[in-house]
């Protein structure tokens, strides 16, 4: 069955997205990201280094043919900086393609939804395309697709939380209306939060920690991809209607009295 997952013309078979952080070097980084079967690999500009070739350069792990890199801008907290990563990505010759986060509160790694919409705006005008780290706010989703984002990427909950999703009511809200992907981004912890995501109909589920911060790296990579799977293919068979009281499994005509 193919199945692609669409994002901005370009088609890919897998449905996860993970990140470059936290492993205990590169070499790990490379053989968990293998093993995910991930097609794009998302990194923190600021924190990995993808952009300088005189020191060891996450690149020389991962083949830009094989892999679609996906520059970040964690470790932005103002609109300005934000662009600026971006900006110094695509001189570096990473492309297009960028994960808007501009981070809004330490603690909770929430985004800041104003400094998001602004630096959304201006990275959209000059030809980027734009994928958004945000709150599971419906209206912020949809202003963001409005100004031309390629997807929306509500969070499920904190980063590095590994809670899952938190309030798959408002997901759901967005899901009816977005007509871009909704990819969740940050909070998964385990495989079967992948699986509900995707049983809900999320394009695609996006995560680093979860993986990168598993007792066993490498086994986790492969149980992600084996949960976002058998999510896919549940939302695409479509589950049974939850009731109250029980359904025979077995036919009751016909029964010998």
């Amino acid at each position: 069955m193919e199945d692609f997952f669409e994002l901005a013309g370009q088609k890919f078979r897998s449905r996860l997205i993970v990140g470059t952080g936290k492993y205990k070097d590169f070499a790990e980084t490379k053989k968990a990201i293998e093993v995910s079967g991930a097609e794009i690999v998302t990194v923190a500009v600021r924190r990995v280094n993808i952009t300088d070739p005189n020191k060891e350069n996450l690149l020389d792990y991962l083949d830009p043919k094989k892999y679609t890199i996906l520059p970040n801008t964690a470790g932005c907290y103002n609109a300005d900086d934000a662009v600026r990563t971006c900006r110094l990505a695509r001189e570096a010759g990473v492309g297009k393609l960028v994960k808007l986060e501009v981070i809004g509160d330490d603690r909770t790694l929430f985004p800041d939804v104003p400094a998001t919409l602004e630096a959304a705006r201006i990275l959209v005008k000059e030809g980027f395309i734009v994928l958004p780290y945000i709150t599971d706010d419906p209206i912020t989703a949809q202003k963001l697709e409005d100004m031309g984002c390629a997807a929306v990427m509500p969070l499920a909950a904190p980063i590095g939380s590994g809670l899952g999703i938190r309030n798959p009511y408002n997901i759901r809200i967005i899901l009816e209306h977005a007509k871009v992907p909704v990819i969740v981004d940050a909070g998964v912890g385990t495989a079967s939060d992948a699986a509900v995501a995707m049983e809900m109909g999320c394009a695609g589920v996006l995560m680093n920690t979860a993986i990168a911060s598993a007792k066993d790296p490498i086994l986790m990579a492969e149980a992600m991809r084996q949960g976002v799977e058998a999510g896919r293919k549940a939302f695409l068979a479509g589950r049974i209607p939850k009731k109250l009281y029980a359904t025979a499994s077995s036919p009751l005509d016909g029964l010998l009295s």
